[in-house]
């Protein structure tokens, strides 16, 4: 709208969000929600896998589908706690890689195409989860090495994920709505273990095999739609980013050209300035960025706990409850549940608040004593379902605000403001590191669970999350303190506006 105020004509109002946005919210949601989708498989069916990696399959459905030569041949593992050793050593692996992958897709996503690392890392992740489950169960072959090096090579591949959809939504939706906007968006990866999770349940009775099969071809296929449609920054179409629209929006600074440009006729902005990339931050400068150190090391404590749920929830539920394996599959779902709302919640209340840490801080207080009361959750499917939600809620939606909104913000605050090419690698280095601790956690929970038992294994969780709000802490003394200050100066103002 355009009117006269005092012989000066206003700015031309934008539309915030246009088609576009809608655009990049559900390819970039959904092509990570596909990346969870495969590894929930390999979740839900470890019980299936350690009865057909033993020499004796007590599974009578999968002893019809195999000859009896199969369980006295191969004989991958001599008993099942082998196997369940086997499984935790390649979730660890998986996790080592995809850490160690983080720290150098994150740079790598900051100085290349953005679509072309996403495309690519999802097209050759889905090869190769085709190859590990699918492929190997056809041809019959069973050997630890090559699992081992292929689950290595896809945590790799996964890596190139998370960084690059964290900051191409950065790139496209701005700070005062992040917390909210994030919250919906970081579901992606609960989303993806029910997808997962669902789509796993159906075809399992046909063999584990299947699983793999679905999901594989379901990543490939998004590979191949967000190489044709993404578009990783609105320069890249003569649009200012979301943080310099705000800016702009802020300073009053006129801005009359519209959103949509039309790159046929030519009108619009000068778009090479858009397409023209800054210089992206180096890594060191990354890591010594305000609140990087404190929160990677929270979310290295935090992911431990929530990578151990999406690791082995459907397996505890199967062994320590003796449900069958479609129902534990289905019955994890709500863990996920929990994630989601408490991450649309946490991201409201964070934008309203216009801080992180306190709403972060206050949920993972109350997730201590949800973790233990789902400790001791009965063998009953409604009430389990329940305590599971509940635990969710609280692990999870903190969980998504670090990995989400919060490394957008660390991306984008002032030290790097003139530099916009370092969202990418902050979010690498705060996945990264929670990576790290998940693979620790991969280790320690079944050695826990043998040598103890199911309980332990919660009683380290809340150890571990206790440890998440420790790392936190100082950066929350720090914004309260901020509060503080506002809540003054606002009094201060009002005390010189309206003086006795």
């Amino acid at each position: 709208m355009e009117g006269a105020d005092s012989g000066q004509q206003r700015p031309t109002k934008k539309l915030k969000w246009t088609f576009y946005h809608v655009t990049i919210f559900i390819l970039t949601f959904m092509s990570y929600a596909f990346f969870h989708a495969t590894r929930k498989t390999f979740s839900n069916v470890k019980d299936s896998l350690t009865q057909v990696w033993t020499p004796q399959c007590h599974n009578a459905t999968i002893r019809e589908t195999k000859p009896d030569h199969i369980w006295n041949d191969h004989k991958m593992f001599a008993n099942k706690d082998d196997a369940e050793y086997f499984l935790g050593a390649l979730d660890t692996a998986f996790m080592v890689a995809y850490a160690v992958g983080l720290y150098f897709s994150g740079p790598l996503g900051d100085r290349l195409n953005m679509r072309y690392v996403l495309s690519f890392g999802m097209c050759s992740s889905a090869l190769l989860v085709f190859l590990f489950g699918t492929v190997t169960e056809w041809v019959q072959f069973y050997n630890i090495y090559f699992y081992m090096a292929v689950w290595i090579l896809n945590g790799l591949l996964q890596s190139s994920g998370w960084p690059t959809v964290v900051a191409i939504m950065g790139n496209w939706f701005g700070k005062s709505s992040r917390g909210v906007v994030f919250g919906i968006w970081s579901a992606c990866a609960s989303v993806g273990n029910i997808i997962g999770t669902l789509l796993s349940a159906a075809v399992l009775p046909f063999g584990y095999e299947y699983p793999f099969l679905v999901t594989s071809a379901v990543l490939f296929a998004g590979g191949v739609v967000v190489f044709f449609g993404l578009i990783p920054s609105p320069r890249e179409i003569g649009m200012p980013e979301a943080d310099e629209e705000e800016e702009e929006d802020k300073t009053g600074a006129g801005v009359t050209t519209p959103l949509l440009v039309d790159e046929v006729n030519g009108d619009g902005p000068n778009t090479e300035d858009h397409k023209e990339r800054a210089e992206a931050i180096g890594f060191i400068q990354a890591i010594l960025l305000p609140g990087v150190i404190p929160y990677s090391l929270s979310y290295a404590c935090l992911k431990l706990v929530n990578y151990s749920f999406f690791f082995w929830l459907p397996f505890y539920l199967a062994v320590h409850f003796n449900w069958p394996d479609t129902t534990a599959d289905d019955l994890s779902i709500w863990y996920d549940v929990g994630g989601i709302i408490a991450g649309i919640v946490g991201g409201l209340i964070s934008d309203i608040m216009k801080k992180r840490s306190p709403v972060v801080v206050f949920m993972l207080i109350l997730a201590l004593p949800s973790l233990f009361i789902y400790s001791k959750s009965p063998k009953d499917l409604y009430w389990n379902g329940f305590l599971m939600g509940v635990t969710g809620f609280f692990i999870g939606g903190p969980a998504n605000l670090i990995s989400s909104a919060i490394s957008a913000d660390l991306g984008r605050q002032g030290p790097v403001q003139g530099n916009k090419e370092a969202l990418a690698t902050v979010a690498g280095i705060v996945d990264g590191t929670g990576s790290v601790g998940a693979a620790i956690g991969q280790i320690l929970v079944p050695v826990i669970q043998v040598h103890t038992s199911w309980q332990w294994v919660f009683y380290f969780f809340i150890v571990m999350t206790a440890l998440t709000v420790v790392c936190i802490l100082p950066l929350l003394k720090n914004e309260i303190m901020s509060m503080r200050c506002c809540q003054q100066r606002r009094g201060a103002l009002v005390v010189n506006v309206n003086p006795d």
